[in-house]
């Protein structure tokens, strides 16, 4: 958090996460009254109150909102973003939809690219359901000591938005404490639950230690839910007081009070 970093989002998920900011036990319908024909840039969608605010990155009726690009082009449009047009300290995180289905095969060839060199920090932002294939393990580890090799100090991160109950998602679907302790062989990982309410809290709690069984030993948060800021603003205080309570550290959505969670940020 605070840190200027180039978000490349990718397109699709296994999850459609219909339940954020409804009552227990409903989804939201909000993203199927947005018609795509009424749209011809991903920066110009509603943004929605209930349900999955980055719905445009994995719902089929908003695909030609995300064109295919090779990674030369890729490469080059992050390079534009940068303020140096090098990098020196930003961060590149790796989120979605689903980061980690398959363009897994990706990244490699991305990460290899000559502009890349100089790339400290990756993060990848997934739901923590998706396993590592072996042929990015292997990549990840070889661009660690690529980077000693070079007298940089290289990290690799995985930020793990694990999906409660409130996100409409099924338990036995959304929690795999195997595959989350499984990246800790690749990098760094810490767990964070979108919370809403105290029982919220108390089954992410539960959650954690199934994680801890199965050998996961990071950080973990609470963040409120909220993709508008009306939504958020409601909710900011109780999770953080939930967090202190329960002794979990507590998670900001910078880009809400920031940029009122626009498209792109």
């Amino acid at each position: 958090m605070g840190v200027p970093s180039v978000f490349l989002r990718t397109y699709g998920c296994n999850f459609k996460c219909a339940g954020f900011g409804m009552p227990k036990g409903e989804l939201s319908s909000e993203r199927e009254a947005v018609n795509p024909e009424d749209y011809k840039e991903y920066g110009t969608l509603p943004l929605v109150s209930t349900g999955c605010d980055s719905y445009a990155s994995w719902d089929p009726r908003f695909k030609h909102l995300s064109p295919s690009r090779d990674v030369d082009t890729i490469v080059s449009d992050i390079m534009e973003l940068l303020p140096f047009k090098e990098w020196k300290d930003e961060h590149l995180v790796i989120t979605g939809g689903e980061p980690l289905l398959g363009w897994q095969r990706a990244y490699p060839e991305l990460l290899s690219h000559p502009k890349m060199k100089g790339l400290k920090e990756i993060t990848f932002e997934t739901n923590g359901t998706q396993p590592l294939s072996d042929e990015l393990f292997a990549y990840l580890d070889d661009w660690l000591w690529e980077g000693l090799d070079n007298g940089i100090s290289r990290e690799v991160t995985f930020s793990v938005s694990a999906k409660l109950s409130c996100s409409g998602e099924k338990a036995e679907d959304a929690i795999k404490p195997e595959i989350v302790a499984r990246y800790q062989d690749a990098g760094h990982a810490y767990l964070k639950f979108v919370i809403a309410t105290e029982d919220d809290a108390t089954e992410a709690l539960a959650a954690v230690e199934r994680y801890r069984d199965e050998g996961f030993y990071g950080t973990v948060y609470f963040m409120p839910v909220g993709g508008v800021e009306s939504v958020y603003h409601l909710n900011n205080r109780t999770v953080a007081d939930l967090a202190m309570k329960n002794g979990i550290r507590y998670s900001d959505r910078l880009q809400v009070p920031l940029f009122k969670n626009a498209w792109a940020t």
